[in-house]
């Protein structure tokens, strides 16, 4: 499977804000953005003039990175989007956001997503008292995530609750920090996404 094996702090310097992918460093001084705040490159400092399509296609590669999908894979969730009921761009959010490894992080039981896709691959978790170990997996309303007993010493799962206080959950989400599980209330609405994404220019681009 191909993988991004470069700095990742550097996708968060070329599409110009934080992706948050390190989990709590991003909210330190190390943070590499607010240290560099430009694109990586002996060019990064230029002005440059930039295209509609180019502004299309860094909103589509930033919220592609966000949630650590591979092109092919993000174009697949389009089509699904576009050819569900609603509107297209608030159908492909969701589907991202109802992804296994996304509600794992959005549960504050991982510090990024990546995190919690390398915790769900190592089969951490169970969905509705199965084991699982694909990331990608389409939760559905009442499913619930939780964290078996033998796993939940494991250091990074041990400070979920001090997460979960830190950061809260969706208003789709339902966790217990005590007992290490969480439920699906709801599918995702447009509103309960916070990070800043216009959705828009994905399906523009893609419309073309």
């Amino acid at each position: 499977m191909a993988k991004y094996t470069e700095a990742k702090c550097r996708m968060c310097r070329r599409e110009g804000t934080k992706l948050f992918l390190k989990g709590d460093r991003c909210f330190t001084d190390k943070c590499a953005y607010d240290r560099r705040p430009y694109a990586p490159g002996q060019h990064g400092r230029a002005r440059k003039k930039v295209s509609e399509y180019a502004v299309q296609l860094r909103e589509k590669q930033k919220v592609r990175r966000v949630y650590g999908i591979l092109e092919r894979q993000f174009r697949g969730y389009f089509v699904k989007a576009d050819m569900a009921k609603g509107v297209t761009g608030a159908n492909l959010l969701s589907y991202l956001e109802r992804r296994l490894d996304n509600v794992v992080y959005r549960l504050g039981f991982a510090n990024s997503r990546n995190q919690a896709r390398q915790l769900v691959r190592h089969g951490i978790f169970t969905l509705n008292g199965r084991k699982v170990t694909i990331p990608s997996l389409q939760v559905r309303v009442g499913d619930t995530v939780e964290i078996p007993e033998k796993s939940r010493k494991i250091p990074v799962l041990a400070e979920a609750q001090e997460v979960i206080a830190r950061r809260g959950c969706p208003t789709w989400l339902e966790v217990d920090g005590a007992a290490f599980k969480g439920t699906v209330k709801a599918l995702p609405q447009r509103e309960d996404i916070q990070f800043p994404i216009n959705e828009h220019m994905i399906v523009e681009l893609y419309s073309k």
